[in-house]
């Protein structure tokens, strides 16, 4: 046998002796449940990542709630593009980052404000998909309860799918959770004076 032939049959047996595995691996994924992600991490792409989900969820049909904490404008490229989609919900629950509003009161009421806007959201079984994006924050910063929040989330449809967005998410929520994804921050563009640009990260 030639090299090129050598080579290409261990390939084979290779590939076969993988599909074997992940075969085997479908097999045992035999149950369907609503999801609970969690985004996390210091790196750029949390809420991209969540955005992008819920536009796969409105190419099958389904139904989106989305609930921005925390951020408080509203010309962001996402908003402007799935606020005209008919599948969806959009709350812009926040006022601003922390250092912009500078009052822990404030700041607390909006995020208890905003998290019963959510629990109408959680408690509505036609909800398919509900994107909590920045609900870290609020819970890091002691302006939520976590174990209400925690509660609210358990008891939700059972079908319904929900992502939590945002840095130094709690302990407590990583173990709730199904599906947990860190982004690691390696290089941003900012820190070399670049301005955020709209399409990429506005």
């Amino acid at each position: 046998m030639t090299e090129t032939g050598d080579r290409s049959q261990r390939h084979r047996v290779r590939m076969q002796r993988k599909k074997e595995i992940v075969d085997a691996a479908i097999a045992r994924a035999d149950h369907t449940k609503g999801l609970l992600l969690v985004l996390t991490g210091n790196g750029k792409g949390k809420s991209s990542s969540a955005f992008g989900m819920a536009a796969r969820a409105l190419g099958h049909g389904m139904r989106v709630g989305v609930a921005q904490f925390i951020k408080g404008r509203s010309d962001t490229g996402e908003e402007a593009f799935f606020r005209k989609q008919a599948n969806v919900v959009w709350h812009v629950l926040g006022e601003g980052f922390t250092w912009d509003t500078q009052d822990l009161e404030r700041d607390t009421e909006t995020a208890r404000q905003g998290w019963a806007v959510v629990q109408t959201l959680l408690r509505d079984p036609s909800f398919d998909l509900i994107v909590l994006d920045e609900l870290t924050y609020p819970l890091k910063f002691g302006w939520l309860d976590l174990n209400q929040v925690l509660d609210d989330l358990k008891n939700r449809p059972p079908m319904q799918h929900v992502i939590i967005t945002g840095r130094g998410a709690p302990e407590a929520l990583c173990n709730a959770a199904d599906t947990v994804t860190e982004m690691a921050d390696i290089k941003h563009a900012f820190r070399a004076g670049i301005q955020a640009q709209s399409g990429i990260d506005l």
